[in-house]
């Protein structure tokens, strides 16, 4: 399968190093001389431990800045919004310049979980417009691997002055995602689900208000992105891994997952084989709390026409 702009290993190998950056690449960054600028940003974080700071004075890269997932990745969450709506893009611009970025630099993001926190600082770093921004490919389990040093406490810096607009990247509302889930069939678009199986399926839901998934949507679990060791699997497995999703040429990707996080490394895996992939941010935490939306459940795509609210909930 090949997509615009694919010239085959090169273009591939092009994609993911504009997505991905190893642990040796960034050791060699970080010890060079050369004049241009590196921002490295620790975003640890998860649905069990969302507050990363301590593990982050614990030890991080050196010269590494913690960001705030909750607090500088996100607006204030509501249930019309979902739990991790998007930031003001004026917020985000202050929360960078905080970090010390500038104009024209490049940005490293990294955590502890193949990427699943860190790909929503690199989405919305892309959204606001900064364009070299990347993924560290292992995350500190990498950094780790290759004997890289840890530094301890909090790190200061100068404040950046670099200047963010809206509209680096690609979102779906809700009344677009519910327009191309009642496509016949699709036709022509593809709406993705990064959530677990289970979650997807409505065998288990933990957090948000209903189980199920958004009809005609297609289970396209974020860990699957990952290797064992928490990289990104290589271009071939991602393809084919997305084929089997529905991802073609001249198809159009949205994807969701719980709040719009986890779905961010789910564009990033697309755009390291060459596919744009547009992010719906609300999420299924927005959609499942609007009991007028329909919910479907099991593993086969449901057109949204056989699907119903739950009067229950």
């Amino acid at each position: 399968m090949t997509f615009e702009g694919d010239t085959g290993s090169s273009g591939t190998s092009a994609h993911r190093a504009s997505v991905l950056i190893t642990a040796a690449e960034l050791q060699d960054l970080l010890g060079s001389d050369g004049a241009a600028r590196l921002v490295v940003l620790d975003v640890r974080w998860s649905l069990a431990e969302p507050d990363g700071r301590r593990f982050y004075i614990a030890g991080h890269i050196p010269g590494a800045q913690y960001v705030d997932l909750d607090g500088d990745l996100s607006g204030p969450p509501a249930p019309e919004a979902g739990r991790h709506p998007l930031p003001e893009v004026a917020d985000l611009e202050a929360a960078a310049r905080r970090w010390g970025i500038d104009d024209g630099d490049t940005v490293v993001v990294y955590d502890d979980s193949g990427g699943t926190a860190a790909a929503r600082a690199w989405w919305l770093l892309r959204w606001g417009g900064i364009a070299d921004v990347r993924i560290l490919d292992g995350g500190l389990a990498a950094w780790h691997g290759i004997g890289g040093i840890l530094e301890d406490g909090a790190v200061g810096v100068d404040p950046g002055g670099v200047r963010l607009s809206a509209g680096g990247m690609p979102v779906a509302d809700a009344a677009r995602v519910a327009e191309l889930a009642d496509r016949p069939d699709g036709a022509g678009a593809v709406l993705l689900d990064a959530r677990a199986a289970e979650r997807y399926s409505g065998a288990n839901e933990p957090i948000d208000p209903r189980a199920g998934h958004i009809p005609g949507a297609r289970s396209a679990p974020t860990d699957a992105n990952l290797t064992e060791d928490l990289t990104f699997r290589p271009a071939e497995q991602l393809r084919e891994r997305f084929a089997l999703a529905g991802v073609a040429p001249d198809v159009e990707v949205v994807v969701y997952c719980g709040s719009g996080v986890t779905a961010a490394h789910e564009v990033a895996a697309l755009a390291s084989i060459g596919v744009p992939a547009t992010l719906y941010p609300g999420s299924w935490s927005q959609w499942s709390a609007d009991s007028d939306r329909p919910v479907a459940t099991g593993f086969d795509p449901v057109p949204p026409s056989a699907a119903t609210p739950d009067p229950g909930e």
